[in-house]
């Protein structure tokens, strides 16, 4: 068959190689290229031990900080305010106990397919050079706020899930470069990172052009479906395919109501500094619980970054963020280069008020299947996800039960 799949990130370079697997003529389309969505910046952890939806009435007792704090770890741009309300209804509504259950269970679903996935998929493309596994730790300088993160790890040890509780002493012995601020952590041994997540991207766009996966970069403003799916870019130019993959990350809400599926997809945007060859500060990643971000040592220097800012697509960047960031990172982390010599970056999580990605098909045809939506978690679930997909479109029964990740949910 032929097949388009809709987005060049990680999502959809997955998706296509599994499809090409299969002996499927596919056809990537992406409006600029691979690597230059959320897939090119990201802080780089493979974080299949992470279990819990962004909901909780913990964080919902923060939105009155994040629409006064345009600096904190979750903030709401003042211009977005009422058009990201609706999102946040059914935010509110994803936290009560038994909405919060579902999405949990869901995310565990997923999450034990990811680094199995990422497994096979390294050792058959051949890129296992960009996965590094040394763990990571999640770090405290407060003790409250460990102790109301272990029934956590508790629940992560009953899935068999390692995490050891550490203290400041041993923290330091693993990481030198962290202060005596830091008293305690969750340690996941069996976590890992990416070398450098855009040439990771790049890497599998590569390989699928060289293994004969076409590439047409064309902007896809419409799509619609009968026996065949066709899709139009800019000037009425037309293609017409066997199937469609919607894997476009932020930007396959317009696509998917064109099919029938109003989903409540949004952005959760993330902002990062990245220090080009500044290596050895940090072994593994590190996130800093409470403060929403994340030090990651890449192949290609050090790269910190995290939080969430709900301001959608247009507005631009604020990087008084990024330095909002780096200033925490130097409460904690000693001998970071200077502020001056890093390089910024924004990008656009696609994310739904559950936490879960959409993995279905579309309801207007079922030559149409979607996938998008993983928020914090398309880099660590991308390659399970292609998996998915291609059961979808083989006709074969999944590995999980694909309904709690269904386009119709909401």
């Amino acid at each position: 068959m032929k097949i388009a799949v809709i987005g060049a990130g990680l999502v959809g370079l997955n998706t296509a190689h599994r499809l090409a697997d299969e002996g499927h003529d596919v056809t990537i389309i992406d409006r600029v290229g691979p690597a230059n969505g959320a897939s090119r910046g990201n802080a780089g952890m493979i974080a299949h031990t992470d279990i819990e939806p962004l909901a909780s009435p913990r964080m919902l007792r923060k939105v009155p900080q994040m629409l006064l704090d345009p600096l904190s770890p979750l903030a709401i741009r003042p211009g977005y305010a009422l058009q990201i309300f609706p999102w946040l209804v059914r935010l509110l509504a994803a936290s009560t106990p038994a909405n919060r259950k579902r999405s949990i269970d869901a995310i565990i679903a997923i999450q034990s397919l990811a680094r199995p996935a990422w497994t096979e998929t390294a050792n058959r493309l051949d890129l296992k050079s960009f996965f590094h596994e040394r763990g990571s730790l999640y770090l405290f300088d407060n003790r409250a706020n460990f102790e109301a993160a272990r029934p956590t790890y508790a629940h992560q040890r009953e899935l068999g899930i390692q995490v050891d509780e550490l203290n400041g002493d041993e923290i330091r012995q693993m990481e030198p470069a962290l202060n005596d601020k830091i008293i305690a952590a969750g340690y996941f041994p069996d976590a890992g990172h990416i070398a450098d997540p855009r040439l990771l991207t790049e890497a599998l766009f590569d390989r699928a052009v060289a293994r004969g996966i076409h590439f047409l970069r064309d902007d896809i403003q419409t799509i619609a479906a009968g026996d065949h799916v066709s899709v139009t870019g800019p000037d009425n130019r037309h293609y017409t395919f066997d199937r469609a993959v919607i894997a476009a990350g932020a930007w396959s809400k317009t696509l998917a109501a064109q099919l029938g599926d109003r989903i409540p997809l949004d952005t959760e945007r993330g902002y990062n500094v990245s220090f080009p060859g500044a290596t050895g500060l940090v072994s593994r990643p590190v996130s800093f619980q409470g403060y929403g971000f994340v030090a990651t040592p890449m192949d290609t220097g050090l790269r910190i970054g995290g939080a969430v800012e709900l301001g959608g697509l247009a507005l631009p960047p604020n990087h008084a963020r990024t330095r909002a960031l780096y200033a925490r990172a130097q409460n904690f982390v000693k001998g970071l280069p200077a502020y001056e010599s890093g390089t910024e970056w924004m990008g656009f999580r696609p994310s739904l008020p559950d936490s879960i990605p959409v993995i279905g098909r579309a309801a207007a045809s079922p030559h149409v299947v979607y996938a998008f939506g993983h928020g914090h978690y398309g880099l660590t679930q991308s390659a399970a996800t292609g998996a998915l997909v291609a059961d979808l479109i083989a006709g074969r029964p999944t590995p999980i039960d694909l309904k709690p990740y269904a386009p119709n949910r909401f």
